[in-house]
């Protein structure tokens, strides 16, 4: 089957976390035998930023850590319409601008595709108006990245229509990886969010940190002067941005790291965690969390990872996994376990192909039944 995904980028991986799943998702459809191909918008935020920062080079280094990935740009006088109908499934990303959306809704009425609506962010209950005001009529489905959230779409009408699609961990990439030499205590990759963290950035990473005078590295970006300034003074250091095909040698060269989820996941969306735990996890390194419920049951939660009610708890788990090689090796084992089991991009690819003949099937239903009353 040909499968084509409007992305928000899937070059670009600057501030945006769902382009990791995307590549995995889609090598693995690859290696199913399926035809695949991205679309992005030409001047798209995620993709302007790491220009503006790295350079071209960073979008020239897409091409040689994800060989045999395809994304075509777009802007205005695309000829969305000729391209859609070679498509067996359309995929949109809740980034994509609106009027587009739209406008492929409009071309499914002619077409033979199945389309699918992905939604992998908070907007639905953050910013409600501006998803409420999307219309939707024209898709077969939507894909939301936990069970809160698709439990948002069913409220508003999409019944049957909606299917949880978690993201999960490119195994490919996201795999241990050995390292010679020592390595250093704790690294925290994710982006600074605004003010959705900055609290529990402070309490979880930061105060932890420097209380115990731990050696470590920070990757992300936007982070502003003031939160390098505490970084600084607590004795880790700021590395920016970091390609995601980097970070599993990263991961490597540390002994322990943390998810933080962003305080919208933790209060609005429950049980859905960020796309770091999965690849921390398919990394075998030791991981401690930050509070969040983990309602859909999707980890082993004391087994997989650990987590930390409170800064003071976080501290007392950093020492203890740091202090004692065993339980570490004993918690990454446990981790990576679950991530093959339940959680690689392989597994996604599978549950979309399953999501796809299941509304194929429906839609054969209904013509049937139609049919009937005729």
């Amino acid at each position: 089957m040909r499968l084509l995904f409007y992305t928000h980028s899937l070059v670009s991986d600057w501030n945006h976390g769902n382009a990791h799943f995307l590549r995995g998702v889609m090598r693995e459809l690859m290696a199913l035998g399926h035809e695949v191909l991205a679309l992005e918008p030409a001047n798209g935020w995620s993709r302007t930023n790491l220009k503006a920062e790295q350079s071209s080079a960073a979008v020239d280094r897409f091409a040689r850590a994800f060989p045999g990935l395809r994304s075509v740009t777009y802007g205005p006088g695309f000829p969305h319409e000729e391209v859609l109908q070679d498509a067996d499934i359309v995929i949109v990303h809740e980034w994509t601008e609106r009027s587009l959306v739209e406008r492929i809704g409009r071309a499914r009425r002619m077409g033979r595709f199945t389309l699918l609506f992905h939604d992998t962010h908070h907007r639905a209950v953050s910013a409600r108006r501006d998803i409420e005001a999307l219309h939707l009529e024209d898709y077969d489905g939507v894909l939301a990245f936990g069970e809160s959230l698709r439990q948002r779409y069913v409220e508003a009408g999409w019944g049957r229509s909606v299917f949880t699609w978690h993201e999960a961990a490119d195994t490919a990439l996201f795999k241990p990886i050995s390292h010679e030499g020592d390595r250093r205590d704790l690294i925290w990759i994710g982006n600074w969010g605004d003010n959705e963290r900055t609290a529990a950035l402070r309490e979880f990473l930061i105060e932890p940190a420097a209380r115990l005078g731990l050696s470590g590295t920070v990757r992300g970006v936007r982070y502003p002067r003031r939160a390098l300034e505490a970084l600084a003074e607590a004795g880790l250091d700021y590395g920016g941005w970091i390609a995601n095909a980097d970070v599993p040698a990263a991961f490597a060269r540390h002994r322990v790291t943390m998810h933080i989820p962003r305080r919208p996941y933790v209060k609005a969306l429950p049980g859905i965690p960020t796309i770091r735990v999965f690849e921390a996890l398919a990394c075998g390194i030791p991981l401690i969390s930050a509070p969040w419920d983990d309602a859909e049951n999707l980890f082993r939660p004391g087994e997989d990872f650990l987590f930390a009610r409170d800064g003071a708890e976080m501290s007392a788990l950093l020492r203890e996994i740091l202090a004692d090689r065993g339980p570490a090796d004993v918690l990454a084992a446990s981790g990576l376990e679950t991530i093959r089991a339940r959680h690689t991009c392989r597994h996604r690819a599978r549950e979309l192909l399953s999501i796809v003949s299941f509304l194929g099937g429906a839609r054969t239903e209904t013509s049937i039944r139609r049919e009937a009353a005729e």
